[in-house]
């Protein structure tokens, strides 16, 4: 890569360098008998500047290396004489890979809004943003393995496909082999029983139920791969096809779930802080002037916790015109969830004990009876980045919460069968890495952090 290359060079030769870099150039600038070309090969923020004069032997190509162009240039690394660059390259070699034509390459030197870049998801990433954007978005990643890694977490691979609920909400995609016969699923007969595994089936919208399995034998695991649901919505937070992070842990309960999720959120932050400065800087300057002031004080200062009844009553006393009225008993909503992370605690809050009837089977039954031990992560700007729990490890609550929510005790046989041998109190949680990564960057529309957005009408490239 450029930045590999030229720290490489600098180490093994010093100034005056023979280097070769590859890249797409930015802008080019003629003069009399030379010309200035800058290239970005997707490394780094940062363009190298390139002088290309009338002595290369292949200095005739140079009329048709326009914006867009990909090139192969060899030359010397050389301290630049101008402004804002330490090094720049003297070409003496120039081969042009790709040409771009000039009439019709749709990036330009100017700002294009977020919605004309969607619709070409193909060149976005040569951009200044959307490269740092998903700069950001790999060593975020890194970041979530290595945390994991370090505190003894296995990472699993869960299915995709998947032919039980976890959510129990029926968003989910079906997958078929069968003739298309209508919008709608046949209700009568055994439709699905001549289908590929001979009953209906969908993408998964969670890892969590097979992670769970694995924890039992394993202790502590992990999944971070992609879910679906099909939710016609479209709002900037919500996209069909997304990614989660799932770690579950056996032995452990509801505090042990929410210093995990603390602990990984910190983690992470720090992480992209250390290593992704030149990229957050740019967010910083450019789309959310606060950014830097959040991110510090997420990893300096301890996580606010509050039970759930403790929420509502901040909210009921808060002197607000909610849009969603609140009472006890109501799932929060985004207004709520942000007022309490960005007005109230002005920090990351944890915010757990449910009531039992907004919230999934899975989840432990309080004493109360009342509520259960979930919990949600809330930071300022997004609302909801974490939500988990201390599982349910009782077979006789656990058949009875099944039942409460109309399932079918029957999808679930393996599920219960994990409380029938050997069950152990455990937790885990779910993070969306595309809230993550708003939060990381301040940029406030899922599709903008997720390389190719699936959304509805949306599925291109």
């Amino acid at each position: 890569m450029q930045r590999t290359q030229i720290l490489d060079a600098l180490n093994a030769e010093g100034p005056k360098a023979e280097i070769r870099v590859c890249g797409w150039v930015r802008t080019r600038r003629d003069s009399k008998g030379f010309s200035f070309l800058e290239l970005n090969d997707g490394s780094c923020l940062t363009n190298i500047q390139v002088i290309v004069d009338e002595s290369v032997p292949t200095y005739q190509v140079i009329k048709d290396v326009h914006t867009g162009a990909s090139v192969d240039v060899r030359g010397e690394l050389v301290e630049s004489p101008g402004k804002g660059q330490r090094w720049e390259v003297r070409c003496t070699e120039l081969i042009l890979l790709g040409v771009a034509d000039a009439e019709t390459f749709p990036l330009q030197k100017k700002r294009h809004t977020d919605e004309f870049l969607r619709t070409i998801a193909h060149l976005r990433p040569r951009t200044n943003k959307y490269g740092a954007a998903f700069r950001i978005r790999s060593e975020a990643s890194y970041a979530v393995h290595n945390f994991y890694r370090e505190r003894g977490f296995f990472h699993v691979h869960t299915p995709i496909l998947t032919g039980s609920d976890c959510e129990g909400a029926g968003e989910m995609f079906r997958v078929t082999t069968l003739p298309v016969t209508g919008a709608t699923k046949p209700e009568s007969g055994n439709y699905f029983e001549n289908d590929f595994f001979g009953r209906e089936s969908s993408l998964t919208v969670s890892g969590q139920l097979e992670a769970e399995l694995l924890t039992m034998g394993l202790g502590r695991v992990y999944t971070f791969g992609p879910t679906f649901r099909a939710e016609n919505s479209n709002t900037p937070r919500h996209a069909a096809e997304f990614w989660m992070i799932e770690p579950e842990m056996a032995f452990a309960d509801i505090n042990d779930d929410m210093d995990l999720g603390e602990a990984m959120t910190k983690h992470v932050v720090q992480h992209v802080l250390d290593h992704c400065a030149t990229d957050l800087n740019l967010f910083a300057s450019f789309v959310d002037k606060e950014l830097m002031g959040r991110l510090e004080t997420l990893v300096k200062e301890p996580f606010a916790r509050v039970t759930y009844t403790e929420a509502i009553d901040i909210l009921l006393a808060a002197k607000k015109d909610w849009e969603y009225p609140v009472s006890w008993g109501c799932d929060l909503q985004t207004e709520h969830e942000r007022y309490l992370a960005e007005e109230h605690f002005r920090k990351p809050v944890i915010v757990r004990d449910y009531p039992k009837e907004i919230k999934a089977f899975y989840m432990r039954l309080n004493d109360d009876n009342k509520t259960v031990a979930a919990m949600d992560v809330l930071v300022p700007r997004i609302g909801e980045l974490i939500g988990g729990s201390q599982r349910e490890e009782r077979l006789d609550v656990l058949e009875a919460r099944i039942r409460e929510t109309g399932q079918n005790l029957d999808d679930y046989w393996w599920y219960l069968d994990s409380r029938r041998f050997g069950s152990v109190p455990h937790a885990g949680f779910g993070m969306g890495f595309e809230r993550l990564l708003m939060m990381l960057t301040g940029i406030t529309n899922i599709r903008d952090v997720i390389p190719f957005p699936r959304t509805p009408n949306n599925i291109e490239f």
